[in-house]
């Protein structure tokens, strides 16, 4: 239920004009979920000695993942050997010498700085091409446990209703509950809130240990949670728990009515760092810009507990228990502070909407984009009912001196009344309905929210599609040529392919007597198809093909240089559908 004057019109406006700019602005590209932007060896390439290391580089800071990184040789073996190491944005991986010839699998599970896994792998080739490894037989699963996922999904919904029951009550009972009535009851819905903080925040760093590591539910070791302990997630939600439990210590006092200033300063100052282990430990922080993400976040998780919070309290307690003349006096005032909540809500989530969609590819492309469509709509519902609500609080509870509806009284409503013959029975109950399914539809949007935070933000799903599905390139180096291959757009249907022939040692172009080229997809028994390639410079050929079905495909390139030299280069190309 949202506010008494005309300034109520500021909620649909404001909810239009982030619309817009989402859709407008351009942001910048947001760093959550990191994203493999380059390998070394390149992906499909096929090198002529093998290297001591391979480097994988992210988008932004990982960090290892115990026993999910490995290199597995053609014949199956281990190939890499000692540790792993994470310098900022780069993957490091030591490999064995003396390896054998064929084509190796890279496989890796790291932690980007949102805290969520990454996982995934590639494959190059030394010398000649073999059949890749099989990952699972080697032991280096990646996946994440579906079960996991969804549970840390709940845990999250578990966390947000917390946060509701608890700032919502405590900011009614702290000024606006009649000293008259009772505050035991919704004494214990704070408590209650407070205890699914509490609960939610170990549960969440329990499910992280499987969730980091890749395992099952109960498979989880005293050194994956040594290390999840270890992080800025595991620190953020020790203190979520501490926060918790100073809290309901805190709210004994202000239930029984006997809460001094000091405690009153300290559950603000505990509400501030509590809200603020949200962000710190999920994508907020880790975007290009996370002053901003990280301040929008608070100011959205705070406007939308205390919306919904107070909802919570009108439709439970007050509605039902409070006399019209204290109603007159404390829903205006409710009211001008929902107006207050919501409008905030509004722009900080435009904020982060900014910087973690964009566009409106993004926004309509991806799963994230399509979630916050969903709760943007749930929202516009909830604005419907709400000036509904208006309509009958204007009507029945409106005070007749037009106390401006967004100022305070200095003290708790305390002195009760004869029941106002103006707010009969049945207008109340309207309300109690009204905010009844604000409340309703404000639970789903939570359970959207919940599956939103675990979701890779909508710019870096995008650049990851657009990493997997756009042009692939490579370069790769024999003791004859050095062969630059560009394979465009890299889906199924017809690709260009151009090749480039440079010195070995990159220094000028090469001059090619005879390209030849073929392209073949092994796994679905299609056997090599002529790639005709016409020579547009002497170190420059140019081709088309059609690459049908997606998969992993094989291009060799015959490359002659005189009558006596040439050299066969294979390439693993991935197509996608």
């Amino acid at each position: 239920m949202v506010g008494m004057t005309r300034r109520a019109w500021s909620i649909p406006l404001a909810t239009l004009f982030g619309a817009l700019l989402i859709l407008v602005l351009p942001a910048a590209p947001a760093s959550a979920h990191a994203l493999v932007e380059r390998t070394a060896p390149v992906a499909g390439s096929v090198v002529d000695q093998l290297p001591g290391e391979i480097t994988l580089t992210f988008s932004e800071p990982v960090r290892i993942v115990a026993d999910k990184i490995r290199v597995t040789a053609p014949d199956g073996s281990r190939a890499d050997t000692g540790k792993p190491v994470a310098r900022d944005a780069e993957l490091v991986i030591p490999i064995k010498p003396g390896g054998p010839k064929g084509t190796y699998l890279v496989s890796y599970r790291v932690i980007s700085a949102d805290s969520h896994p990454v996982s995934g792998g590639y494959s190059f080739s030394y010398g000649q091409v073999s059949a890749v490894p099989n990952a699972n037989d080697a032991g280096a699963d990646v996946k994440t446990d579906a079960l996991v996922k969804n549970a840390m999904s709940v845990a999250r919904f578990i966390g947000f209703a917390g946060l509701v029951l608890l700032v919502g009550p405590a900011l009614v009972l702290f000024a606006l509950w009649p000293r008259r009535l009772s505050a035991r009851d919704p004494g214990r819905v704070a408590l209650t809130g407070a205890g699914l903080l509490a609960f939610s925040a170990v549960l969440e760093l329990y499910l992280q240990i499987p969730y980091t590591s890749g395992t099952t539910l109960f498979d989880v070791s005293s050194t994956a949670a040594r290390e999840v302990l270890g992080t800025p997630f595991g620190a953020a939600h020790l203190i979520r728990i501490a926060v918790a439990i100073a809290v309901a210590v805190l709210l004994r006092p202000l239930i029984a009515g006997r809460a001094g200033k000091i405690d009153q300063t300290l559950l603000i100052i505990l509400g501030v760092v509590g809200l603020a282990t949200w962000p710190i430990s999920g994508h907020p922080s880790a975007s290009p810009v996370p002053t901003l993400t990280v301040v929008a976040d608070v100011a959205h998780l705070a406007s939308m507990a205390v919306w919904l919070g107070g909802l919570v309290m009108l439709f439970a307690f007050l509605l039902r228990r409070a006399d019209t003349r204290e109603l007159t006096a404390i829903v205006p005032v409710w009211s001008g502070w929902a107006l207050l909540a919501i409008t905030v809500l509004v722009l900080a989530g435009t904020a982060q909407a900014l910087v973690e969609i964009g566009t409106v590819d993004a926004l309509t492309g991806t799963t994230y984009g399509r979630i916050v469509m969903v709760k943007v709509a749930l929202l516009a519902v909830i604005l419907g009912v709400a000036a509904y609500s208006r309509r009958i609080t204007n009507q029945r509870f409106t005070p007749a001196s037009e106390v401006p509806s967004d100022e305070a009284p200095d003290e708790p409503y305390d002195e009760p009344a004869p029941q106002d013959a103006s707010a009969e029975p049945a207008d109340r109950a309207r309300l109690r309905r009204a905010v009844m399914i604000e409340v309703l539809i404000a639970v789903v949007v939570l359970g959207f929210t919940s599956v939103l935070v675990q979701t890779s933000p909508a710019r870096s799903a995008q650049a990851g599609d657009n990493a997997t599905t756009g042009p692939f390139t490579t370069t790769v180096t024999t003791n004859l040529v050095k062969l630059e291959v560009d394979v465009s757009p890299g889906r199924v249907g017809p690709n260009t392919v151009h090749l480039y022939a440079l010195k070995p040692d990159g220094s000028g172009p090469l001059s090619v007597a005879e390209w030849k080229a073929t392209a073949a997809l092994p796994a679905k028994g299609i056997e090599p198809i002529v790639l005709p390639t016409l020579g547009i410079t002497p170190d420059h050929a140019y081709g088309t093909v059609t690459l049908t079905p997606a998969g992993t495909w094989e291009l060799k390139f015959t490359v002659r240089v005189d009558e006596l030299n040439q050299t066969t280069i294979a390439v693993q190309v991935p197509i996608r559908g």
